[in-house]
């Protein structure tokens, strides 16, 4: 008898934090089907981008609870 989505992500549950990451990857990539020519080429290229930047000091991180007070700053107005 299969199993219902409660029963599983209760299951789910009881992974370890790396393993349950490694499902949601699965399950997301189960969903993702079709995909445009070129769109995973433009995304190894952007993400490229992105690295490069950061490893050449051009962009600087930003830490999540700055992002967070500026999100709640703007919503705010």
């Amino acid at each position: 008898m299969a199993a219902s989505a409660k029963e599983l992500f209760e299951t789910a549950l009881n992974l370890n934090d790396q393993e349950r990451a490694e499902l949601v990857n699965l399950l997301l990539a189960s969903l993702d089907t079709e995909t445009e020519d070129g769109v995973d080429a433009s995304w190894v290229e952007e993400i490229s981008r992105r690295v490069a930047e950061l490893d050449s000091g051009t962009v600087q991180t930003v830490g999540w609870a700055q992002v967070q007070a500026e999100a709640f700053e703007v919503a705010d107005r």
